[in-house]
């Protein structure tokens, strides 16, 4: 049997409408999704949800699926399941490309304070303000729970069970888009003084740092690691290099 399945790695716009793109060609379309989401929006053609078991797990599953090519657009900062994802398709000769959204333009009147991870944001935090809104996901939260001298907004997709932080916060369970207008609105109502995000881009969320911008709020920035070695394209180039890799 010929491979033919293109696997998509992710549960971001980007992958649902790449996804959507290929099925409209009549390609045969595998997603993949992580699982940390409790309700996912499913993409257009088949969906699994959950991990591999690693490089080896996921090379096994290129082989006995016949994946024909993978397109990794996952998050701009799942550097692990990226990784992952090169180590595999190496091993098991299929043709990757890491899709790359565009970073988020700097304008005049932005004041990004640039850290090279969510610890050293944490750190630099108390210096910076004293009500703060945490945008870093719910799995980034550890560095910022001893931090009870800053009054702490979290905004995650899923209600937590249990109390995210020590101290005081607030947590709000909301699922993108996310307009300029309500989020103006948010940081008012808490009276936040310093924005923490990562430099994710897309516009899903970018309404928080126009409002930041308009408030003249500090946004302590995360970069965004590097990509992995090989074929990256931007979003709406995806489907170019599916038809260039597979016949």
């Amino acid at each position: 049997m010929p491979r033919d399945l293109i696997l998509i790695l992710g549960g971001t716009a980007e992958a649902q409408a790449i996804a959507a793109r290929l099925v409209a060609e009549g390609r045969r379309v595998l997603t993949s999704l992580a699982g940390r989401v409790a309700s996912p929006k499913a993409p257009p053609g088949e969906v699994r949800v959950g991990g591999f078991g690693g490089p080896a797990g996921l090379e096994t599953f290129l082989r006995t699926a016949r994946v024909a090519a993978l397109v990794d657009a996952t998050h701009p900062f799942a550097a692990q399941i990226s990784r992952n994802a090169r180590l595999a398709c190496d091993a098991a000769e299929v043709p990757r490309v890491q899709v790359r959204r565009a970073p988020w333009p700097r304008h005049p009147g932005d004041r990004w304070i640039a850290t090279a991870s969510v610890a050293e944001a944490a750190e630099r935090l108390p210096e910076t303000g004293r009500r703060a809104f945490l945008t870093v996901g719910v799995g980034e939260l550890a560095p910022f729970r001893p931090l009870t001298q800053v009054w702490r907004l979290v905004r995650v997709v899923d209600p937590p069970a249990q109390p995210l932080l020590d101290g005081p916060h607030l947590t709000l369970a909301a699922r993108g888009p996310f307009a300029e207008a309500d989020e103006l609105a948010l940081l008012r109502a808490h009276a936040i003084d310093v924005l923490v995000t990562k430099h994710a881009g897309g516009a899903a969320t970018y309404g928080k740092l126009a409002a930041a911008r308009k408030l003249g709020i500090p946004v302590l920035m995360v970069e965004r690691p590097p990509a992995e070695p090989g074929d990256t394209c931007a979003p709406d180039e995806a489907a170019g290099w599916v038809r260039k890799v597979v016949e």
